[in-house]
């Protein structure tokens, strides 16, 4: 379908928005773009961020609760954050309050013992978000919401809940659960309908896919679109971020760089390629604060915003990848976990080291945690000593099931038996299970090189922390607790067995989230090894205007990592050609150089 005009969506825009796509597509800055150009129709918006990590305060430039806060500038535009641990704290609360004069104190602590968990901040969170889309009160004063969801891996899960969480309810006639008595939901069911309600009534509700002229971004765009179609979300739209035409036709960069584009979006999946479709060129700036976020669809001029660095050498002062994975071979053994925001390359860039690390004959297990798990797509076909592997949620559960109703079940009768079974049929269950997964793979560092490709920030730092809580719901369940989840914190803080890469690009955002997430990770006595700023312009060779223009406003940003940051920083500069398949990756990790003969093995 041919590109329409993004006035149409403006003009007539349904009461709810919802933009999702994979990390790094530009969600946050689109739907904030298209919040600001709603408000100047004399419109009052709300727009909400669902996402653990988000970034709305930094690109709306004003810092944010999880109340409306007016956005100055942008009259008649209000913005939230959804706090998942304040929303934690205040379930818990309600749901505790009521039994702490009644029950003894024992029973009131084994109660908060069993709400402490992730999944007890997941329904929590979820709550807050149910109560602006289906409590129709809370939201009574505003023309439009605008959702502006997490990385979409998160956004099926939370999509999917009104219906997962109003079904457990229905199902279940013990009324306990992992997140303690069932009355702290049932109360709430009656929003949960309506939320369902709002999110697949097309009249009410559209879709907004973000995605890239790129594959991995638009195969992404792809599966929201059928995953979210099959539960009932059919109003959808496509809208493509960051087309590029290239300035000057001699840059060969440039013409490359519109070239990929060309092609990516000829290849769009059938069915994607049928949705009304709208498209945002690649901006010389970024779009951050209300004067640019209103230049992108109003027109007008863009703000001033850093554009150069004291320090004109500083693209050429980081190392190369190559000199990074020198440093971790000399080890001979260990785990490389790339981590950062969605979208900025962790997937490449730990598929190189893993493909690199093989070629130079160490045995390697390639991994993800991330629940779009690209990375076997990155790899493109087998390669002798490396391993690709994929931590399976519905496989990982199924057998945390088995193995629980083995150990646990074995001597219980038949009543207790059917109400362990409910209780596993919760959602929390896939969170402990790929939990367990992701310390079993850690383990294999003791034998060889682990690489894993972990998920968004969010989510990983969930991951992390719940090596503390961990033990209280397992033991719940099963009588012993697994040697690989028993160490793992002490693995993850050897700084000679784990390296952690901070994968970011030259931007704010991504930087400033990276930044926050080393903070997470130094307090829980995890030390990073590296930042690798990826995909930069800030080199030699780009004559377009826009690309160097882009360029100059990285550099203030890589300062940022060198001289703040970090003492060991990796520089991978902008690629024209896919970063797909052996040959590319060990090109990306050896910076371009000559690609050596790899023994590939046909699988």
């Amino acid at each position: 379908m041919e590109p329409g005009n993004i006035a149409t969506v403006l003009n007539n825009a349904t009461r709810i928005l919802f933009f999702t796509g994979k990390g790094g597509v530009g969600k946050t800055s689109l739907a904030c773009a298209v919040a600001v150009a709603m408000a100047r129709r004399s419109k009052k918006v709300l727009l909400v961020s669902t996402d653990p990590a988000s970034n709305l305060d930094e690109v709306l430039g004003v810092r944010l609760s999880g109340e409306p806060t007016a956005i100055p500038g942008a009259a008649g535009l209000f913005a939230l954050n959804i706090d998942p641990e304040a929303a934690a704290q205040r379930y818990r609360d309600r749901v505790v309050g009521p039994y702490r004069e009644i029950l003894p104190e024992a029973a009131v602590k084994s109660m908060e013992e069993q709400l402490s968990g992730a999944c007890t901040v997941e329904i929590a969170a979820f709550e807050e978000f149910t109560k602006l889309l289906g409590d129709a009160d809370a939201t009574a004063g505003f023309d439009h919401l605008i959702f502006d969801t997490a990385p979409t891996g998160h956004t099926l899960r939370l999509l999917k809940l009104p219906a997962a969480w109003t079904g457990f309810i229905e199902t279940n006639t013990s009324g306990t659960s992992c997140l303690g008595p069932l009355a702290g939901l049932q109360t709430q069911k009656a929003v949960y309908d309506a939320s369902l309600n709002a999110l697949t009534d097309p009249s009410t509700t559209t879709l907004v896919l973000v995605s890239r002229p790129d594959l991995a971004a638009l195969a992404e765009a792809e599966r929201s679109r059928s995953e979210l179609a099959q539960i009932g979300v059919i109003n959808q739209v496509l809208l493509l971020n960051g087309i590029f035409v290239a300035q000057d036709r001699s840059d060969s960069a440039a013409s490359a760089l519109e070239a990929r584009g060309k092609e990516a979006m000829a290849a769009m999946p059938l069915e994607l390629s049928r949705l009304r479709r709208f498209e945002v060129p690649l901006l010389r700036y970024a779009p951050m604060g209300v004067q640019n976020l209103r230049a992108v669809f109003d027109g007008g001029a863009p703000g001033r915003g850093p554009r150069t660095s004291n320090r004109p050498d500083l693209a050429e002062s980081g190392l190369s990848l190559s000199d990074l994975i020198d440093e971790i071979e000399a080890g001979g053994r260990g785990v490389i976990m790339a981590m950062g925001k969605g979208g900025v390359g962790k997937t490449t860039v730990a598929s190189a080291i893993a493909i690199e690390l093989a070629a130079r004959g160490h045995s390697v297990h390639l991994s993800t945690t991330d629940p779009a798990a690209h990375v076997a797509g990155t790899v493109g076909r087998s390669v002798k000593n490396l391993v690709v592997t994929r931590i399976d949620p519905a496989a990982e559960t199924r057998q945390y099931k088995e193995s629980v109703l083995a150990k646990a079940g074995a001597e219980l009768d038949a009543q207790s038996r059917a109400l362990l079974e409910e209780d596993l049929r919760s959602p929390c269950t896939e969170e402990i299970a790929v939990f367990s997964a992701f310390a079993r793979t850690v383990v294999q560092g003791e034998n060889g090189f682990v690489v894993l490709d972990t998920a968004p920030t969010g989510h990983t730092i969930l991951l992390l922390d719940a090596a503390e809580a961990y033990h209280r719901e397992v033991t719940r369940t099963m009588s012993d607790m697994p040697e690989s989840v028993r160490n793992l914190l002490a693995r993850l803080r050897d700084v000679d067995f784990t390296r952690v890469l901070l994968v970011t690009l030259p931007e704010a955002t991504p930087v400033h989230e990276a930044a926050r997430l080393q903070d997470d990770l130094q307090r829980a006595g995890i030390i990073p090894f590296a930042w690798i700023v990826n995909q930069t312009f800030a080199t030699d060779g780009f004559r377009d205007s826009i690309l160097r223009e882009r360029g100059e406003r990285e550099a203030p940003y890589i300062a940022e990592v060198c001289d703040q940051l970090s003492r060991r920083m990796a520089i991978i500069p902008w690629n024209p050609i896919e970063p797909v398949g052996p040959e590319r990756l060990r090109e990306i990790a050896n910076g371009h150089g000559r690609v050596d003969d790899l023994d590939f093995v046909r699988g």
